[in-house]
């Protein structure tokens, strides 16, 4: 586990050191490493690393704050966190910083970060449990995607516990581990259950890094959750500031907060005479499992909602049905096809396969390219590649 830790040490100081060793060389550029909130419209109060107190003033502010994992409401977690075992109460970061593999741990949230480091964990010899909320895993996903992804994580050992609202959590120095979680299980009638555990991951979200910026001295506006407000060329309630990544809110991945900037390059720099926006962009993501998940466009239950009045056809077919994936051994999962029937254009596609962020990436490029769904599944793809798929997918629409 140390070797896990100090590669993943590695990999991030690479990505951090590249990144601030550019900015050093950039004329004009100054970093000021701190922490900084609004004073007025166009000033700021800096509270430098050094110890240091700035003040600074500027025309125009660009927000990238990002967020944090998100400490849930639960009865008990505070006292757990002040005492001797405050070191098992893990969220994303931390759990990347164990030096030794739990021996049971418990995943609270069932979503994506909880479905990754809940296999990897798994894999690493603990033994998990994953707690979700609601009724099933994945709770973006369409529910046959959803339901593939619950066979792949039992078919491994993950225990799972659906319909689980967490009640409370407690040290219990009597019993085989010393965190004690119960829940609530609701199915027909509700059922309180004792989970057992040497540590707990808190996956249930991530809370926007605006709390302590003084927005409001600033006149930017957020939404309950506390992201901001923004338009669809960044653009906050206070005309001169612009928020870009997670802390306005929308998809939280590293490619949307880039594609962020790529839009404020663009309208500030490249000097286009019509401004870029996020309106209909196409976003697609992947959850890091294995096999992994790639999704791009519209799931199946936004496109209905979306489309009313047209006529949406899915296809949906399992990976055993891939050649190249029969003959690595790799068959779990399936992908699924959105289209819009009368223009034949892709709405959506997902794959929850080997390879699926690959595949989801070809995909994605029709879409970009408002191909129909025939050129796909007439392209000459090469044999064999999970890409020639693509072929026979759309034999499966209805």
């Amino acid at each position: 586990m140390e070797q896990v830790r100090q590669r993943k040490r590695d990999i991030v100081d690479s990505f951090r050191g590249g990144s601030e060793a550019r900015l050093q060389k950039v004329e004009g550029l100054e970093v000021i490493m701190g922490d900084a909130s609004f004073t007025g419209p166009k000033s700021l109060s800096v509270k430098s690393s050094d110890g240091s107190d700035l003040s600074l003033e500027a025309e125009t502010f660009f927000i990238n704050t990002g967020e944090r994992p998100l400490i849930p409401d639960l009865a008990g977690l505070d006292d757990v966190v002040s005492g001797a075992h405050a070191s098992r109460i893990l969220d994303s970061t931390s759990i990347q910083e164990l030096d030794d593999v739990p021996k049971k741990l418990i995943v609270l949230g069932g979503g994506y970060i909880g479905l990754e480091f809940g296999q990897l964990f798994q894999r690493l010899g603990s033994k998990v449990t994953i707690v979700q909320r609601g009724k099933q895993l994945a709770p973006r996903e369409d529910a046959e995607v959803a339901d593939e992804v619950r066979q792949i994580c039992e078919g491994e050992g993950v225990e799972l516990l659906l319909n689980g609202s967490a009640i409370s959590l407690r040290a219990d120095q009597s019993g085989a581990y010393p965190l004690v979680l119960t829940c609530a299980i609701t199915v027909d009638s509700v059922t309180e259950v004792r989970v057992e555990g040497s540590h707990i991951l808190l996956a249930t979200g991530r809370t926007p890094n605006t709390d302590t910026l003084g927005l409001g001295k600033a006149g930017v506006e957020v939404d309950k959750r506390g992201h901001i407000t923004v338009s669809p060329t960044l653009q906050t309630s206070a005309p001169h500031i612009y928020a870009i990544g997670d802390c306005h809110g929308g998809p939280a991945f590293t490619h949307v907060s880039y594609d962020d900037f790529r839009i404020i390059r663009a309208n500030f720099i490249d000097g286009r005479k019509s401004l870029l926006s996020t309106t209909d962009r196409i976003v697609p993501y992947v959850m890091y499992t294995d096999p992994q998940l790639g999704h791009v466009g519209l799931h199946e239950h936004e496109a209905r909602t979306k489309y009313p009045e047209r006529t949406i056809k899915t296809a949906t077919m399992p990976m055993s049905y891939v050649a190249r994936a029969l003959e690595t051994a790799e068959t779990r999962g399936l992908m699924k096809a959105v289209v819009d029937d009368d223009s034949q254009q892709i709405l959506g596609f997902t794959c929850l396969g080997m390879e699926g962020g690959e595949i989801m990436s070809i995909v994605q490029v029709a879409m970009i390219g408002r191909l129909p769904y025939t050129s796909l599944q007439s392209a000459i793809f090469a044999h064999p590649t999970l890409a020639e798929s693509l072929n026979n997918l759309w034999g499966f629409l209805k």
